[in-house]
C-alpha cells in the first residue's frame, strides 16, 4: 500500500557513509480513405468534407504516479507488474526504470500531435541512494527530460519541507550540501509542481500554483494538483511546519469554477490520493459487473463529490494500478485512473476535444495502462544520466554492509509479517538493547517505510548476495533516527488494534514486530477485534496491561505517524541512532562471505483469514 513518510536527512546519511489502448480506431479505419489524414473528426459525426475544420481533436493524456526516485529499473519482486491472462493464469512482468519509462512514452507520444504529460504525485522522496543522496535532483533532471507538462505534490514532496520542495521548483543549489557537479547549477523543475489544497498557516495564500492551463492551436486544458488532506498525517511535523492541508473536493471544485469562469471548459484533476482495486493485476477490469464496482478506498468518495466541470481524474498514493469509470455527481461515469508505482506502468487517456463548446467529449473518453516493459530499448540520454549520478554516488553506494543467501522480500511482500520486515525490526531491538542504548525490550517497524526488497542478485559489480550501502539505504533511505520510549501494556495493545481500526481500517498497516513479540490477527472480524488481545506475548508471556516496557521505533512511529497516537504516549525516551545504521551494523555482524544471513522464519503474526 501506500508509501509511509518519514523525514530525510541527506547530510547526515553522506555523513554517515491493458491490452492495446482501447481509442476508435475502428471507426478511423472504417471512414473514407485520407478522411483520418486530413485531421478529420473520427466518427462523431462532425466531420464536413472536405476544407472544413473537423469538431474534434483527440489529445493524448499521457499520466504516471509514484514514481519515489526510482530512476534504476527496481530490483526483485518490488520491481514487477502482474497481467492475469484469460485461462486464469498471472504472470509477473519486471518492469520500470526511466530509460524505459522515456522510450515508453516518446514511442506513445508518435503520431499524436496534441499529447500531454501529467504525474499524480511522489516523483521524489523514499527514494533510492541514486537520487536520495542528491536530494532527488537527479529525478526532476530525468523528468524534464521526459518533458513531464504539469505534476500534483504528493506527501513525499513535503519529507524535507516546503523550501526544499520550493527549490526542488525554482532550482539553486542545497542550502547545507551546495552544488554536486562542479560548473553545474540545479536548475530546477521545468514542469510547474501543482499544490492547490495546500497553504501557508501565516498568510493563507496557496504554497505553490492551483492549477495550471495547458495550451495548443487554441486547445486549452486546464490541470489543478492536490495532495491528501491527510498529508500531516503520514509526514514528520517538520515536513509539514506552517501549512495548512485542505479538503481536496472543495478545493478541486473551488478552482474548477475559477477555470469555467475563465473559459477553461476542459479540466482534468491531479490527486495524490487512490484506491484499492479488486485485483492487483494491472489489465483487472474494475468496472465490472458494474461503473467503478471493482475499486474501493478514500478516491471513490472523492470522485463522485467532485464537480462534473472535472473530465477525468488521476490519481495515485496507493501504488495501485486501475483504470475505472465513477460516476460524478450528476452520476455520468467519469475517467478515474492510476499507474501503479516506480513508473513500472503508464496511462494512454485519449480525451476528445470539441473545439466549439471547448469542452471534452465525456462520453469518448479512453484509457488503458500500458506495462513499461524493459524489453524495449533503452533510452540513451537517460542512460547517460544515470551513470552521470552513480559515479558521483559510488564511493558511498558500492561499500559492502553485509551478505545474503536468498532474496529477503519487503516491499514486494503482500504478507502481513515480511521476511525483512522481521530482519529489521530485530536489528532495532539488537541495536537498542543495551541498556545505556535504551533498554529496548521489544521493537516495531512500520510497514511503508521498507521501500524496497533484499535481492540476492547483484545490481553491479559487487558480487551476487552482497548488501551495499545503496541498496540498504533504498530498503530504509529515510535515515529516521531511532526513539526508545516507555509505553505501559494497555498502550501496546492500543497501538495493536490501531493497525486494524480508526484510519487504517480499511487499509490495515501491520507493524512489523522483533523476535520474541507474538500475537493472533483474525482478519475474519471487524475492526480492533482482529487483535486477538489475549495471544499478545513477549519472550512466552502475556503481555500485562499495567506492567511498563521499554519500547523501540523510529521517530515517525514514536510521533504517532501512520495512524498509530497510542505510540505517542511514550515517556522517558531515549534518541538512539539511525534506523538505515542499525540496519547495516546488524547485516554486519550477523553475515559473512561464508555465512550469509538466510531469510527469517515468518512466525511472529499468526493470520487467521
Amino acid at each position: 500500500m501506500s508509501a509511509t513518510p518519514q523525514k530525510k536527512r541527506a547530510s547526515r546519511r553522506v555523513l554517515a557513509a491493458a491490452a492495446g489502448l482501447a481509442t476508435v480506431g475502428a471507426l478511423v479505419a472504417a471512414m473514407p480513405a485520407g478522411a483520418h489524414d486530413r485531421g478529420q473528426g473520427h466518427g462523431h459525426g462532425h466531420g464536413h468534407g472536405h476544407g472544413h475544420k473537423p469538431r474534434t481533436v483527440d489529445v493524448q493524456l499521457l499520466s504516471f504516479n509514484d514514481l519515489h526516485g526510482n530512476l534504476e529499473p527496481p530490483a526483485g519482486s518490488a520491481g514487477n507488474v502482474t497481467k492475469t491472462h484469460p485461462d486464469g493464469t498471472v504472470e509477473a512482468i519486471p518492469a520500470g526504470g526511466v530509460e524505459y519509462l522515456a522510450t515508453s512514452l516518446r514511442t506513445a507520444r508518435k503520431g499524436n500531435p496534441y499529447s500531454v504529460t501529467a504525474a499524480a504525485g511522489d516523483m521524489v522522496g523514499a527514494s533510492p541512494l541514486l537520487s536520495g543522496l542528491f536530494h532527488d535532483e537527479p529525478t526532476i533532471e530525468a523528468l524534464n527530460k521526459l518533458k513531464l507538462d504539469v505534476s500534483a505534490v504528493g506527501n513525499h514532496e513535503f519529507d524535507e519541507g516546503a523550501k526544499e520542495l520550493a527549490r526542488l521548483q525554482n532550482g539553486g543549489c542545497h542550502p547545507v550540501e551546495g552544488c554536486y557537479e562542479k560548473g553545474k547549477k540545479f536548475k530546477g523543475a521545468d514542469f510547474p509542481y501543482l499544490a492547490a489544497n495546500v497553504t501557508k498557516e501565516k498568510t493563507g495564500k496557496p504554497l505553490l500554483k492551483p492549477y495550471t492551463i495547458w495550451k495548443k492551436n487554441g486547445v486549452k486544458i486546464g490541470f489543478i494538483g492536490v495532495t491528501l488532506e491527510g498529508t500531516p498525517d503520514i509526514v514528520t511535523a517538520e515536513g509539514v511546519k506552517g501549512l495548512k492541508f485542505h479538503d481536496e473536493i472543495k478545493t478541486i471544485n473551488k478552482y474548477a469554477k475559477e477555470l469555467d469562469r475563465k473559459g477553461v471548459k476542459s479540466i482534468v484533476a491531479l490527486i495524490h490520493e487512490g484506491g484499492a482495486p479488486a485485483s492487483t493485476s494491472y489489465n483487472y477490469d474494475c468496472d465490472s459487473p458494474g461503473a467503478g464496482d471493482g475499486i474501493s478506498g478514500p478516491i471513490v468518495d472523492i470522485a463522485k463529490g467532485i464537480t462534473p466541470k472535472v473530465d477525468a481524474l488521476v490519481t495515485g498514493h496507493t501504488h495501485q494500478a486501475y483504470v475505472c469509470t465513477v460516476p460524478d455527481p450528476a452520476g455520468k461515469p467519469r475517467m478515474v485512473t492510476s499507474a501503479s508505482s516506480f513508473g513500472k506502468l503508464y496511462t494512454d487517456t485519449t480525451l476528445t476535444y470539441d473545439l466549439r463548446t471547448k469542452d471534452i467529449v465525456r462520453t469518448s473518453v479512453k484509457s488503458a495502462n500500458h506495462v513499461v516493459s524493459r524489453d524495449q530499448p533503452k533510452a540513451s540520454d537517460m542512460t547517460r544520466l544515470i551513470e552521470r549520478w552513480n559515479r558521483l554516488a559510488a564511493p558511498i553506494a558500492n561499500a559492502p554492509q553485509g551478505y545474503i543467501s536468498a532474496d529477503i522480500n519487503g516491499r514486494g511482500s503482500t504478507a502481513p509479517e515480511k521476511p525483512l520486515g522481521n530482519v529489521i525490526a530485530d536489528a532495532q531491538l539488537e541495536g537498542l538493547a543495551p541498556a545505556d542504548k535504551g533498554g529496548a525490550q521489544v521493537a516495531f517497524m512500520n510497514p511503508g517505510g521498507i521501500r524496497a526488497d533484499l535481492v540476492y542478485k547483484a545490481s553491479g559489480s559487487e558480487g551476487d548476495g552482497v548488501v551495499t550501502y545503496g541498496e540498504a539505504f533504498t530498503v530504509q533511505p529515510f535515515t529516521n533516527m531511532m526513539n526508545v520510549v516507555d509505553l505501559t501494556g494497555a498502550q501496546l495493545v492500543t497501538a495493536l488494534q490501531q493497525q486494524v481500526s480508526g484510519p487504517n481500517e480499511a487499509a490495515p498497516k501491520i507493524l512489523q514486530v522483533s523476535k520474541g513479540f507474538t500475537y493472533t490477527l483474525d482478519l475474519t472480524k471487524s475492526g480492533a477485534a482482529r487483535v486477538v488481545t489475549d495471544t499478545i506475548k513477549l519472550n512466552g508471556e502475556a503481555i500485562d496491561p499495567a506492567r511498563t516496557y521499554r519500547v523501540a521505533m523510529n521517530e515517525f512511529l514514536a510521533g504517532g505517524g501512520d495512524g498509530f497516537p497510542a505510540f505517542a504516549q511514550g515517556t522517558n525516551k531515549l534518541v538512539g541512532a539511525s534506523d538505515l545504521d542499525l540496519f547495516n551494523a546488524y547485516l554486519a555482524a550477523h553475515s559473512s562471505a561464508t555465512s550469509p544471513l538466510a531469510p527469517p522464519a515468518t512466525d511472529r503474526i499468526t493470520v487467521i483469514q
